[in-house]
């Protein structure tokens, strides 16, 4: 039988960890402490994988069966869900704005806030929105010729011969 939320709210934590199910491998794992985790489990190329889904009340019971549902979906087409995702979270670490803010963030020992603060404002406005979500593997020389341009049609001639001449 499927859970209702007043059904969730109702349940109470006891001496040791306890599951309760919802249906197609989809669980609330309870713990001593009183937390309550979605989780989900599954088999993929002969092996049982444990998949969490977030912590109830942040997930809520619709979103995690909408979450199950799409993992579901990856599981059907042979695509693990767990891989995927460590393969999405991967991608989010190389893009071009994370590498960015590393580097900023090393980048501006000795110098002045001010200083700072105007090559902040400059990589916002100029460079993340052209290639901030991309994978910095993936960025090819067009996209900068073209964030350049970009930034001396709008009138910024100086700062764009000198983003080409550090991109050079």
């Amino acid at each position: 039988m499927k859970l209702t939320d007043i059904q969730i709210k109702r349940i109470k934590r006891s001496a040791k960890p306890h599951k309760v199910s919802d249906g197609g491998g989809l669980f609330l794992w309870v713990t001593p402490s009183g937390g309550k985790i979605w989780r989900w489990t599954y088999r993929h190329d002969g092996k049982a994988k444990l998949m969490s889904f977030g912590s109830y009340p942040d997930v809520s019971l619709s979103l995690a069966r909408e979450r199950h549902a799409e993992a579901r979906k990856l599981l059907a087409t042979g695509t693990d869900p767990m891989a995927e995702r460590k393969a999405e979270k991967a991608a989010a670490e190389n893009s071009f704005q994370s590498v960015a803010r590393l580097w900023l963030a090393h980048w501006q020992d000795g110098k002045s806030p001010r200083h700072v603060d105007y090559v902040k404002r400059r990589m916002d406005a100029d460079i993340l929105p052209c290639l901030g979500a991309r994978p910095i593997a993936l960025i090819e020389a067009p996209e900068l010729v073209a964030m350049t341009k970009a930034i001396e049609q709008r009138g910024a001639r100086d700062i764009a011969k000198r983003r080409l001449c550090a991109i050079i």
